[in-house]
């Protein structure tokens, strides 16, 4: 059988084997001859004889085990050296021109320090340049607190809930209520050591100040001052005294949507769209005339929704699998404008038949109006055909018709391009030719501002497409205007082209 090997070998690598040993067989050691008779040597940490109350126990307190002791030794010697390693003091030599900057612990886990004791070690230590100082300056705090105040915003990185942002995000709201609060004191600074006269006079100027600044405005924008022939009858005046008319601006606010016809015009598309047809978008706006029936939305919903799409394609390449949530967030983004209470993102979920997220859905709204530049005061053709039709004093029967011929139209591709003016008066000129109440009156003319010969292409477009066969997948608009609140106004049959332009 092996030797057993002594356990206690790695412990006390200094030690001797004889020193090591502390067995009851071998605690008495042969000693050295003294006069001939053998002595016994004293075991190594026995009980002294002079105290007697101190007795050996078996498994008690008392450690006779040397192994034990000399790891007791061990850690003696160690907290000396870590005590002695703590009572060295460094002395560093820092030269004039150099400043040192002690940065905070990186490592928090580690144990803190003694009060009192500041341990510098390379990586704490940062050189500085002679010219250059430790402290910023106040100029470019100012510019990194400017910086750090804008929002930047990564839409990849928003949740569902946090997706929508302003058109404001760079704006520095600071400085603007500063200024407000500047202004507030110092109004109120001069107002406290004013009299109540002088108060009184204060207000007088800033009210002729602001009726001067409007009469102004009026002169320059020539505000109701419009010549009106003497065959044509004078809608604003009769209606002068209706606060609901507007009739003081309703001309000047036409004349104006009619400028700016020109900034939202929608080339043709469909040549850059690889994966989309005309059909397609046919199929599409017809969804559209379903979702704003079905939502009982207001029918500027539905003409600016559509307008949308347009103005997004026509800068936008998007697949077939995204134009139906091209054409929910064009109808959501109209619903928001237009409406008093829009639906919610649920409904528009709902009715694409969970083909798309919540968050596509906010994404693609965002997207929209980025492109738009999120300008929705779009001139839309359903505007101005209420408009003409009230100022020519046509019955509801009529004008149903022509909302149902300009409607009907939206489907056609080749009207994207026209302006939404000309295809309100196209409509409204069909209209009163199919009822056979009156041709294109010098009150028409001048209240829409174009003549029978400017627009006369566009009617042939209309009434040919009317005349077209329908198609079973685009009967939303005609089954619509076919029911009696409407009129059944699309039962209403058709003219020739050469009926129309005589």
């Amino acid at each position: 059988m092996a030797p057993l090997k002594s356990s206690h070998s790695n412990i006390l690598p200094n030690f001797t084997l004889k020193n090591a040993i502390s067995t009851r067989s071998k605690s008495t050691v042969i000693g050295p001859k003294q006069d001939g008779v053998r002595s016994k040597r004293k075991a190594d940490c026995s009980p002294s004889k002079e105290n007697k109350n101190n007795k050996r126990i078996a498994f008690g307190e008392r450690n006779t085990n040397i192994a034990e002791i000399a790891k007791n030794k061990l850690i003696e010697d160690k907290d000396k050296k870590t005590t002695a390693v703590r009572k060295v003091t460094t002395h560093m030599k820092i030269l004039p021109s150099v400043k040192t900057v002690i940065r905070a612990r990186q490592n928090q886990n580690e144990a803190p320090h003694a009060p009192g004791h500041k341990i510098l070690t390379r990586q704490s230590i940062k050189t500085v340049i002679p010219n250059q100082t430790a402290i910023k300056p106040k100029e470019v705090l100012k510019e990194s607190n400017n910086k750090c105040n804008k929002r930047l915003s990564n839409e990849f990185e928003k949740t569902e809930d946090t997706l929508y942002s302003t058109a404001l995000e760079d704006a520095n709201e600071t400085t603007y209520f500063s200024a407000k609060k500047r202004n507030l004191r110092s109004s109120r600074s001069s107002d406290s050591d004013m009299t109540p006269c002088d108060k009184d006079v204060k207000k007088e100027n800033k009210m002729s100040s602001i009726s001067m600044v409007a009469q102004q405005m009026e002169a320059k924008l020539n505000l109701g001052n419009h010549l009106v022939p003497s065959n044509v009858a004078d809608f604003d005046k009769e209606n002068w005294e209706d606060i609901f008319q507007v009739s003081n601006y309703a001309m000047d606010i036409f004349n104006y949507l009619k400028e700016r016809e020109s900034q939202f015009q929608v080339t043709d598309y469909l040549d850059r769209q690889i994966c989309l047809t005309r059909w397609m978008r046919s199929l599409l706006v017809d969804w559209m005339v379903e979702i704003q029936e079905s939502f009982e939305l207001n029918h500027e919903t539905l003409y600016l929704g559509v307008k949308l799409v347009d103005m997004y394609l026509t800068r936008m390449t998007v697949g077939k699998e995204t134009l139906q949530l091209v054409g929910a967030a064009a109808m959501f983004v109209a619903s928001k404008f237009d409406e008093r209470i829009p639906p919610l993102i649920d409904d528009f979920l709902y009715i694409c038949d969970g083909a798309y997220t919540k968050r596509e859905l906010i994404r693609m709204e965002m997207n929209l109006l980025k492109v738009c530049g999120f300008d929705l005061g779009i001139p839309i053709s359903y505007r101005f055909l209420r408009r003409y039709a009230r100022c020519a004093k046509i019955t509801m029967p009529i004008l149903t018709l022509a909302r149902f011929i300009l409607e009907y139209s939206l489907m056609n591709y080749d009207t994207i391009t026209i302006r939404d003016s000309k295809l309100a008066s196209a409509a409204l000129y069909i209209a009163l030719r199919m009822k056979t109440v009156s041709n294109w009156t010098p009150t028409l003319e001048f209240y829409t501002g174009y003549k029978l010969d400017e627009f006369k292409d566009v009617v042939l477009l209309l009434n040919s497409y009317l005349r077209q066969p329908p198609k079973s997948q685009l009967m939303t608009v005609r089954n619509k205007y076919s029911h009696k609140i409407f009129f059944e106004v699309a039962k209403t049959p058709f003219l020739e082209n050469y009926a129309l332009v005589q």
